[in-house]
Formats: C-alpha cells, sequence, structure tokens
C-alpha cells in the first residue's frame, strides 16, 4: 500500500468518523469566476518588512481581504500581497511555478487528490511545508484528515466544508407557482418542466467555464453511486469496478435527459460562469447547480440577497437513497520552497483561529471547520444538515487517483453536451484517464 492509499479513507469510515455536522465539501474542484485583481495588507512598523505573496483563486478574494486588515493589526511588520487567477491558470502555472522553485509564499491548495494543485499531488512531490505544528491542526475532525493531512502531516489550511445543490432564485419559483425542494428526480423533473411551461429557463449551465461541467454529475452521483455502494472508491481503487460499469452511467444519463429536454439555457458550452450568475440571479433562469461557496457571488448580483437560496438535488426516485455531495473547501498551503517560509507559516496559523474560521466560513456561506459560540451557518445551507450524518460522500476527485481524470471530466461534459460524444465514448475516456 502506498503513502497516497494509506493516506486515504473509505466512505464508509468517513459516514462513521464524521458524526453529524463535520462533513466535507470542497471543490476540489470548484473556484469561481475567471479575474485577477490584488489585495494587499501592508503596514509601517519595523524597518525590515516582510513580504509575502499569495496567489488563489477567485473566490478566495472575500475572506482573504478581511482577514488581510485584521493581519495587518497584528503582525504590521508584514505586508502580504493577494492576486486571484482562474483555477485553470493556477492549475497550470502555478502548478509549473511550484516545480520550478520559484513559487509564492503561500499559494492555493486543494484538498484530497484528483488535480494538479491538490494537497496529495503537491505534498507528494514535496512543495508544500508541514503545518503539523500548528495548534488549530489538533482540532481537525477525523473526517477532514485524509483532505488536508499526507502521512499524517497536516499540509494544507481549509476553513470548511460547503455542499453541492441548486441555487435558486425564490421569486422566479413563485411566480411559476413551484415549490422547492422537491424530494425525488421525478418532481425536480416536473419542476423544471412546470418552470420551462412558464417561459423561464429552469437551469442556467456556464459549460464554457471548464470546471462548472463537472458539478450536475458530482450533484447526482452519490445517489447513483454511493447510496448503492459506499465502497464504491475502494473496488474502483482495486480494479474491481469502473465509471463505465457504475452508477455513474445513470448519472450522466439524467445529465444529458436535462439537456434533451430543453431544460438549459441555449449554448450551454457558450456560457461563462458570470453569465450563468447573471441569468439566475436577474431572473432569466431559474436555478443554477453550484457549489455553496459562490452562493456570495450570486447574491451579489441579486436586487435582494433574500431572494436565493439553495436546495440538495434529489438524484434518486426515493427520497430515503437521495445523497448529497459535501467537500472540504480550497484552502492554502506555504510553499515548502519558498523564501519566507515560516513568515507564511505563521499567517496560516493566524487563519487556524477560530474567529478566522468563522469569518472566513462566514464569507462563502461554507460550515466552519470547528465551531463555537461565534460560528454562524448560511440558512440556505441548512436543508443540506439533515444529509450529513450518513447521506453524504466527499467530492468525488477527492479520492481519484491522479490529477488526469478531472479535466477529462471535463472535457467529455462538453462533448455529450455538443452531441460530439456518447456516454459511453466519455466513461471509457474517464477510466483510461483513471488507469494512468
Amino acid at each position: 500500500m502506498t503513502d497516497l492509499q494509506r493516506a486515504r479513507m473509505s466512505r464508509g469510515q468517513f459516514f462513521r468518523m464524521m458524526g453529524g455536522l463535520a462533513v466535507a465539501t470542497a471543490a476540489t474542484a470548484c473556484s469561481t469566476r475567471p479575474q485577477t485583481t490584488t489585495a494587499t495588507s501592508s503596514g509601517t512598523g519595523a524597518a525590515a518588512a516582510v513580504d509575502l505573496k499569495f496567489v488563489g483563486v477567485a473566490d478566495q478574494k472575500a475572506p482573504m481581504d478581511a482577514l488581510l486588515a485584521a493581519y495587518q493589526k497584528v503582525k504590521p511588520g508584514v505586508r502580504l500581497s493577494a492576486s486571484y487567477a482562474p483555477t485553470d491558470q493556477v492549475q497550470t502555472s502555478l502548478r509549473t511555478q511550484l516545480g520550478a522553485g520559484n513559487a509564492p509564499d503561500l499559494h492555493v491548495v486543494y484538498p484530497g487528490n484528483g488535480s494538479a494543485m491538490s494537497m496529495s499531488q503537491i505534498a507528494g512531490a514535496g512543495l508544500l511545508a508541514d503545518l503539523s505544528a500548528q495548534s488549530w491542526t489538533g482540532t481537525i475532525p477525523t473526517g477532514f484528515k485524509p483532505a488536508l493531512q499526507m502521512d499524517g502531516k497536516t499540509m494544507m489550511y481549509s476553513a470548511g466544508s460547503s455542499v453541492i445543490g441548486a441555487i435558486y432564485n425564490k421569486k422566479v419559483f413563485e411566480k411559476a407557482g413551484v415549490e422547492a425542494p422537491p424530494t425525488t428526480w421525478t418532481e425536480f423533473l416536473a419542476l423544471c418542466d412546470k418552470l420551462k411551461k412558464a417561459g423561464v429557463t429552469p437551469i442556467a449551465l456556464g459549460a464554457q467555464t471548464p470546471w462548472v461541467t463537472q458539478l450536475i454529475t458530482y450533484a447526482l452521483v452519490p445517489s447513483t453511486v454511493y447510496a448503492k455502494d459506499p465502497a464504491f472508491d475502494d473496488k474502483q481503487l482495486a480494479g474491481q469496478t469502473s465509471f463505465a460499469r457504475s452508477g455513474w452511467r445513470q448519472a450522466m444519463e439524467m445529465y444529458l435527459e436535462l439537456s434533451e429536454r430543453g431544460f438549459f439555457n441555449d449554448k450551454p458550452n457558450g456560457t461563462t460562469f458570470e453569465q450563468q450568475i447573471s441569468m439566475v440571479a436577474t431572473g432569466r433562469a431559474a436555478m443554477a447547480v453550484q457549489v455553496s461557496a459562490v452562493l456570495p457571488d450570486f447574491r451579489k448580483s441579486a436586487s435582494s440577497p433574500d431572494d436565493l437560496s439553495m436546495f440538495p438535488v434529489p438524484g434518486a426516485d426515493s427520497a430515503d437513497q437521495v445523497w448529497i455531495p459535501a467537500g472540504v473547501v480550497v484552502g492554502l498551503g506555504a510553499a515548502a520552497k519558498g523564501r519566507n517560509v515560516e513568515e507564511a507559516k505563521a499567517f496560516i496559523d493566524f487563519l487556524g483561529r477560530q474567529e478566522s474560521i468563522n469569518s472566513w466560513a462566514k464569507t462563502i456561506s461554507a460550515i466552519p471547520l470547528t465551531q463555537d459560540a461565534g460560528s454562524t451557518i448560511d440558512p440556505a445551507v441548512e436543508s443540506f444538515l439533515p444529509f450529513t450524518k450518513d447521506r453524504a460522500v466527499p467530492f468525488m476527485d477527492q479520492r481519484w487517483p491522479n490529477a488526469e481524470v478531472q479535466p477529462v471530466h471535463f472535457a467529455v461534459v462538453q462533448e455529450l453536451l455538443a452531441g460530439k460524444a456518447t456516454i459511453d465514448e466519455a466513461l471509457k475516456k474517464m477510466d483510461e484517464a483513471y488507469q494512468k
């Protein structure tokens, strides 16, 4: 058994050890709108100021802005410049910088395994600094550890967990005379049909932005795969099953059914994440299947934040067989070969304070990593909580054995939507990538 395999945990273990609210979400998979901006924490103080550089993804900007300002008060002699880039850019250019030894002091890290910038991939290459000596690491819930740790060492920080579901416009639902949430797949289809007949696009899909392509699959697979076989990941790693021989096929069929019934906007492969947000926020579409971490982005574009809420997408025709995806949110780590490793680790230690965890989680509507009296949970996420005890699974890619499967998943979904591939062809490509 490899170190990477030992670091992983079966989904059955995940359920037994998480207990209640402590489920993981995140998104390996999930970053937000492409943009590049800069936030800087600067201060006067000691003449020999330390300059730290952080490179992250767009959905980290809001929480980092607040925490940079707070850190400036604690360490006025540390200047931290932060820039934000699209997910595909950090997966390529930043990963290259890490390997070349010229990486920023701090940078985005995705939990678990499955992408070029995931914890397992980077830590396995010796490019992440060990954070295990920091006190907050001793409070990490057991179920989170496979996403944040390798060989028992904590290699990245995350503020908590998020879920994938339908972000919906309540006013559009009310105008069309439909109610949320549906509890079965049949009810979900009927809801979409009623919305379409009311003259509104049921589901906005921004598939031009690659990471958005995976979210509907991720919303359905917990019900079509793991509800029937919680040990699927272990069997797949052992070569006893595959994407093609599992409920992944059913999930792909359901994805295409939404497309074939005209429940998506026109030309989803030509629609961006930003356009997806605008469609739902302005009422041109009723909902979008998204990660809860981007709910604040949708709210910013709406006439009123209260117009938007969320519900789980039911991927089964029996309500008691509906499971949900949940995962540790995208976080950050310190570059092992950075110029200011100890100062970078000190900033992460500050992020590990409970008040920092609460601040970050609140900003992105996440469930805090650990909780105290000051922790809050977004009301829009509360409908997911009954599932978190024993009907939630980490995002699928967090247990994939390499960084090849995820981009193939992105690509085959776009091909399916364009009618350029069959489900058999798509699943075969994913299986081939998995076996590399």
